[in-house]
């Protein structure tokens, strides 16, 4: 279950209230990208430093924002990063130092499944330092800063489905303690599409068995060691009724209440397989951005609580 805050955040962020950082900075010291929108999840992050007058590496972050291509958690996640730079008033160095958990922490907790969208932002702002190192001619190596900038690009490709490679995936298991498949799907989604590779030689499993030298997800993790990858993360089915159900009551308790504050509601004219036909009513009607808080917030509401597969279509 994803916490209050996180749902707040969330609901801030679509609203545009101020103070939050939904947008792309102009002429930005620093930007970075990580995932892909062929994947589900991506994000673009930039910021803007004060710059010290004689030592970059003392620039300080005043602004960030960020572009994301995700569900609920992946924009709070954003929001929280972004909110965790400015309060503390990093350097973009300093700033590295920001892990996942911070950002977990930060929104009072992450579903398991929704880990990855932590890790995105870590990701995205080590790019983003990155970039802007490049710019102030900071050399991060000889500070013993190893951003691992081409790791993505370089070595075998493990995760075909996500184009996961085996350092980044060795690197990312280390760190964040990763003990089973499961737990790799769920932090950085390899092994989430066709499970083609979870099993093979060279598989995540091997890979699993390398980093921990013989200490395998099974040992660690004996209540799943003996389910198939299927068993593991299937949901259950929905019959139509019970998925028109589910779709109606995530958009009671989760869509109608933010937009009512602001004069708006939504209707539901027909569900067709995993295709919803609504329409925006009240003052939210007649806004410029109706199409876009269709699919900023009713969407991705309704892709993140019940079915990944759902598609708005205004009517």
């Amino acid at each position: 279950m994803k916490t209050l805050k996180t749902k707040q955040l969330f609901m801030d962020a679509v609203h545009g209230k101020p103070g939050t950082h939904l947008g792309e900075i102009d002429n930005p010291d620093g930007v970075g990208e990580h995932g892909s929108i062929a994947c589900g999840d991506a994000m673009r992050f930039t910021f803007r430093v004060k710059r010290h007058s004689t030592d970059p590496t003392q620039d300080i972050i005043t602004e960030a924002k960020y572009l994301t291509f995700g569900c609920t958690s992946a924009i709070a996640s954003s929001e929280a990063l972004c909110g965790i730079i400015e309060k503390g008033e990093y350097t973009p160095i300093n700033a590295l130092k920001i892990q996942n958990s911070d950002i977990v922490d930060y929104l009072q907790g992450l579903p398991e499944q929704k880990i990855h969208c932590s890790v995105m932002g870590a990701e995205a702002l080590e790019a983003a330092v990155f970039n802007w190192a490049q710019r102030r001619g900071v050399d991060l190596k000889s500070l013993g800063i190893d951003l691992h900038d081409q790791e993505t690009e370089e070595g075998r490709i493990v995760c075909k489905c996500f184009s996961i490679t085996e350092p980044y995936l060795k690197r990312k298991i280390r760190e964040l303690n990763l003990r089973s498949i499961p737990q790799i799907t769920n932090a950085i989604k390899a092994g989430g599409g066709c499970s083609s590779c979870h099993h093979v030689p060279g598989g995540l499993q091997d890979i699993l068995d390398q980093v921990w030298a013989g200490e395998t997800a099974a040992a660690e993790h004996p209540e799943t060691a003996q389910l198939s990858p299927k068993e593991v993360k299937q949901d259950p089915e929905f019959s139509p009724y019970q998925f028109a159900k589910k779709v109606e009551r995530v958009v009671d308790e989760y869509v109608r209440p933010s937009l009512r504050m602001d004069g708006g509601d939504v209707e539901i004219f027909d569900i067709k397989d995993t295709i919803i036909y609504c329409k925006l009513k009240g003052a939210c009607s007649n806004c410029m951005g109706a199409s876009q808080t269709l699919k900023m917030m009713v969407e991705r509401v309704l892709k993140d609580q019940v079915d990944e597969r759902i598609r708005v279509i205004e009517v």
